[in-house]
């Protein structure tokens, strides 16, 4: 875990999902990520782990699992995600913090971060917890804003962009928003006990004139040849890596499933409204069915 809390991205009350989404041009980049899901996601398993969940855009898309953990940082984006989703018994809504994951060691088979790394000041923290509630030979998919694009390499060749698309640093083009470049992203990974199984690289052509000129659905289509060009070169915005977790990791006793985000343990019990730390005594508030970990309702 972190030592200071980070700064975080916090999408509460946020229209991102109808503004950006739904009314924001983005069919193209929605459908050739779903094929990128669908390329590097197992088709089933025991319990799946979606970190920056949001309104639940891709559930729909994480095929047969027996839980599905949706967690985000915003509650309301949760609320929507419930809307959309209905009441389907195999999603659990978890509101957390990322970079303190309320879950016990090695209690997910398969992890997505989709469209969230961007958002992390730490994110080589973020993906140790990931690495931390994941089992030995977990599947882990990521997603991440790549740096290294054409666009960005063409703008700075011709002097339109004062940064360095090659350098190793990572670039905060808007408040927590930010571009990685691939290397410095399998390195984190690499430390953080994950071994690069598949890079697939998406939206080559996220460029607003050909969105208007060219069917969407021919876009598409060339994007979805091309992806697999990801373990030679990585040129596009957008970034799909399968990692697999190597190692052992410290395993918790019993079957254990939450951990309290403030004092580490995993001596939690339910109650009428949430779950309760034996050892701190902070009771972490369940409503509506969304648990929330962000912010103790009592106890402590």
């Amino acid at each position: 875990m972190t030592e200071d809390k980070c700064a975080i991205c916090d999408y509460e009350g946020s229209d991102y999902q109808e503004r950006f989404w739904d009314r924001g041009g983005r069919n193209y980049e929605d459908r050739v990520e779903a094929i990128a899901l669908q390329r590097l996601l197992p088709a089933s398993g025991a319990r799946l782990l979606d970190i920056g969940a949001g309104a639940g855009r891709n559930v729909p898309r994480y095929g047969n699992f027996n839980q599905i953990v949706l967690l985000d940082y915003a509650r309301t984006q949760l609320e929507k995600a419930q809307d959309k989703l209905g009441n389907d018994s195999r999603y659990l809504y978890v509101v957390a913090d990322a970079y303190r994951l309320p879950f016990a060691n090695n209690v997910f088979d398969v992890a997505v971060m989709i469209r969230t790394l961007h958002h992390m000041v730490d994110p080589l923290a973020a993906l140790k917890q990931v690495r931390s509630v994941t089992s030995p030979d977990a599947s882990f998919v990521l997603e991440f804003a790549n740096k290294r694009n054409l666009k960005s390499i063409l703008r700075w060749l011709v002097r339109q962009q004062e940064w360095n698309p090659f350098e190793k640093n990572p670039i905060e083009f808007a408040p927590l928003n930010f571009n990685f470049h691939p290397q410095s992203v399998r390195n984190w990974l690499k430390t953080a006990q994950f071994d690069v199984e598949r890079q697939l690289t998406v939206s080559h052509f996220r460029i607003g004139i050909l969105k208007r000129v060219v069917p969407v659905g021919l876009l598409v289509r060339l994007d979805a040849m091309i992806q697999r060009t990801g373990k030679l070169w990585q040129l596009t915005p957008s970034v799909f890596v399968q990692s697999r977790a190597r190692g052992e990791w410290q395993t918790d006793p019993g079957d254990a499933f939450w951990r309290c985000p403030s004092c580490n343990s995993i001596e939690l019990v339910e109650i009428k409204n949430g779950i309760q730390c034996v050892e701190c005594g902070r009771v972490w508030g369940l409503k509506d069915g969304i648990f929330d970990f962000k912010t103790p309702v009592g106890g402590g």
